[in-house]
């Protein structure tokens, strides 16, 4: 077996280096050369247990995700997230649940909802990555990689629920809601304890490669403990990533440029391994339709397979719709809430307010949110009917159920009757095959057919970086300002024009026209007794400066995370730079 995991790993590996290399989407080519390979007669079957697939793969791939996303992004997104990560996945399960039982009442109504709860969680991997290769807006991108984000979590409790019922369990609807209950509450704050300890690990730890390595570890760690207390793994590695990746500017810039190469290559390997996974298990499945009722079981699987494609679109638009409705409720209620304000300041309604605000000028600092980040707060991101159309079409299933599928005969204890557990395994993958073919390969011409592109939003990028530039530069001469006399007093009068002629060089920089690590060659004509480090230490200050900027106007609402992590990249670039130079040139 080891060495078959080997292959499989190298040959996975290779065909989605051939597609990333030609500009296909990498999963698609590898499930279908998988699938090919699968038909040979040499080629033995791979089985892997459903759980360690699932142990081993979700909580590097979702903690990867959660560090990369932005979490001011997600926050304002949360309604559509919500609705697809919650509503969408309940509504499935019990669409699927309600035709599989009518079309083998055998299964029982429990065991028909089980198969719901399999096959309702969408995964985003090769829809983010078509997403990315086509510059698709970042609000489209955020809805879909959040829902992706919380959906596993809901369906591994339902899952958990009817597999329980399936196995002669007396499960209570209130017992099913105090359950997910228990599952959010504990997954979310272990997942916070590992993020704050993985932080401070990041923070107080000079040493890049034992922190990263801290950071491979600690995510089945936080998985594998909240399992174990009946709390939600998913949850757990997500409030994780979120909280580690929104603190991420305050580590060293060096922990920064060691996380991206890392996941990226650690989610490379893994997405390659499933979706080749996915494909070898052809061969299985039709040896399972083939000891079973197989007419059935194929009319059970083109009807959930239909069922799980058009449910979709219908709750995307239909949802869309009521949350506009309740968005108007909410900016009524806001706006009674503001007249309350006005009218009598002595109220312990406008109180309350008053006292918000103050711990929002506390937190945020100098920074005060513009008219624009308010009303982002109050209303949730639109969408078009164009990006709605891609959105509904982006429902391709993944190794989440495929990998629940494979645990099922340990989630019932063996209590399903011979032959059940072989035709949800079936279903399971000719859903996930299905979706991966039909919408994946589909989806690629429809968004260029629709037209949404990002173009508006990369002019509106362009825009904040030039604010942002102006603003760091206004923040930066108020430093120089400030160390101007402590520079004279340390190096002596006569460093004053070095001193000068260093922080035009630095303005030159925050204004696009220069690198940080050319502000040293300007001044070769340094006095003697002004030390490379001095200058090296007023570069970094700086550099030091822009940052906090960036991080109060993005904290403030005013700037996007995405576009923030963009110059954050920049200035990790001159610093490294710096100590480059530094290292390798003597004063």
């Amino acid at each position: 077996m080891g060495v078959e995991l080997f292959y499989v790993l190298v040959g996975s590996v290779a065909v989605a280096a051939f597609a990333r290399w030609r500009g296909w989407p990498a999963p698609l080519l590898v499930t279908a050369v998988a699938l090919a390979v699968s038909l040979l007669p040499f080629v033995p079957d791979v089985e892997i247990d459903g759980h360690l697939l699932l142990n081993l793969t979700l909580p590097p791939l979702l903690y990867s995700a959660a560090l990369e996303s932005s979490f001011v992004s997600f926050r304002y997104s949360l309604p559509h997230i919500r609705r697809l990560g919650v509503g969408l996945v309940l509504v499935t399960a019990v669409a699927v649940g309600v035709v599989a039982w009518l079309i083998m009442p055998e299964l029982g109504l429990a065991g028909a909802l089980l198969l719901g709860a399999i096959v309702g969680p969408p995964d985003a991997v090769s829809a983010a990555a078509i997403g990315r290769k086509l510059g698709l807006p970042r609000r489209v991108m955020n809805v879909m990689s959040g829902e992706s984000l919380i959906n596993d979590a809901t369906s591994l409790t339902l899952v958990r629920v009817f597999a329980a019922v399936v196995a002669g369990a007396t499960v209570t609807v209130w017992q099913g809601v105090w359950e997910f209950v228990l599952a959010v509450v504990l997954g979310v704050g272990i997942g916070l304890g590992f993020g704050v300890v993985l932080h401070q690990i990041r923070m107080r730890y000079p040493d890049a490669v034992v922190s990263g390595t801290f950071g491979l570890l600690m995510p089945f760690g936080a998985y594998a403990i909240a399992e174990h207390l009946h709390g939600s793994g998913v949850l757990a590695v997500v409030a994780m990533g979120f909280y580690v990746g929104y603190h991420s500017p305050r580590t060293s810039y060096t922990t920064r440029q060691q996380d991206g190469p890392v996941w990226h290559s650690v989610d490379f390997l893994l997405e390659s391994f499933v979706f080749a996974y996915v494909g070898l298990q052809l061969p299985t499945v039709i040896r399972e339709l083939s000891s079973t009722d197989g007419t059935r079981t194929i009319v059970i699987a083109v009807a959930v397979l239909a069922v799980v494609i058009l449910i979709r679109p219908l709750f995307v638009f239909a949802s869309y719709a009521w949350g506009q409705v309740w968005q108007r409720v909410r900016l009524m209620r806001f706006k009674h809430a503001a007249e309350a304000y006005r009218t009598d300041p002595h109220s312990r309604r406008a109180r309350a307010i008053r006292r918000r605000k103050e711990r929002q000028r506390a937190r945020l600092g100098p920074a005060k949110p513009t008219k624009e980040a308010i009303r982002r707060r109050v209303f949730e991101p639109p969408l078009s009917r164009r990006e709605r159309v891609v959105v509904s079409w982006a429902g391709m299933r993944g190794v989440v159920t495929l990998a629940m599928a494979a645990a099922l005969p340990d989630l019932t204890g063996g209590a399903m009757p011979t032959g059940h557990v072989e035709v949800l395994v079936a279903v399971a993958f000719v859903v996930t095959v299905g979706t991966l073919l039909l919408q994946g390969l589909t989806l690629t011409p429809l968004i260029r057919l629709l037209g949404v592109t990002a173009d508006e939003e990369r002019r509106s990028d362009e825009a904040e970086i030039a604010r942002m530039r102006r603003l760091g530069a206004e923040a930066g001469l108020e430093y120089l300002r400030e160390q101007q006399r402590r520079w004279t007093e340390e190096h002596g009068e006569e460093s004053a024009e070095a001193f000068k002629r260093v922080a035009r060089a630095m303005v030159r920089v925050e204004r696009g026209t220069d690198r940080a690590d050319r502000e040293l060659d300007r001044a070769q004509d340094l006095p003697r007794q002004v030390p490379r480090d001095a200058l090296v230490e007023l570069s970094k200050g700086w550099l030091a400066v822009r940052r906090q900027v960036l991080l109060d106007e993005c904290r403030a609402g005013n700037l996007s995370e995405e576009v923030m992590r963009e110059l954050f990249v920049a200035m990790d670039a001159e610093e490294l730079a710096l100590d480059t130079r530094g290292a390798l040139r003597p004063d």
